[in-house]
């Protein structure tokens, strides 16, 4: 798999899947999950919504992952994750591993060649971006040796700050 960081806007991106760091609801928020739900346009919401009623009654639960299409984004689809929040008493880093891990997955399983990845559970819950980038680092090894198979090619993080892209870097050397 090859590894890229980049600074930018994960909505803009055009490859097969991107992950958004949703909120259980799944109903769309702030950060990059309100401009991943502004940029798809109001079909996403509509589907989260049947997601809710039909597989999710009680919201996607920390470190789980969930797919819709992409619609008004360039990539096919969008990878919901629920990151832990370390304000909420949330700390584990084996959710925060979760998140990538069950995202890398769930890429897998749609035969996705290519992913991009947030910064999940950094800024405003609390993680920082170097903790983040561990538990990334982590979830991608394992992730491999489980699935030395999988047609995943192409893992980018796109990140928003300059402070997040370096710490990334500096984990991913």
């Amino acid at each position: 798999m090859r590894i890229e960081i980049l600074e930018g806007d994960i909505t803009t991106r055009p490859v097969e899947a991107i992950v958004n760091a949703a909120n259980s609801s799944l109903l769309g928020g702030g950060g990059v999950d309100g401009a991943i739900h502004r940029a798809a346009g109001p079909d996403l919401l509509e589907a989260c919504r049947e997601i809710r009623v039909t597989l999710l009654p009680g919201g996607l639960p920390v470190g789980g992952a969930v797919v819709t299409p992409g619609f008004k984004l360039p990539s096919r689809w969008v990878i919901h994750t629920v990151g832990p929040n370390r304000h909420a008493g949330e700390t584990d880093p084996a959710l925060l591993r979760s998140c990538f891990r069950e995202s890398l997955r769930a890429a897998d399983s749609l035969g996705a060649q290519s992913i991009a990845f947030p910064a999940i559970s950094a800024g405003v819950y609390g993680w920082e971006a170097g903790e983040v980038a561990k538990a990334a680092l982590e979830a991608m090894d394992n992730f491999a040796a489980e699935t030395p198979s999988s047609p995943l090619e192409l893992v980018e993080f796109v990140l928003f700050s300059t402070a997040t892209a370096d710490a990334f870097r500096s984990v991913f050397g």
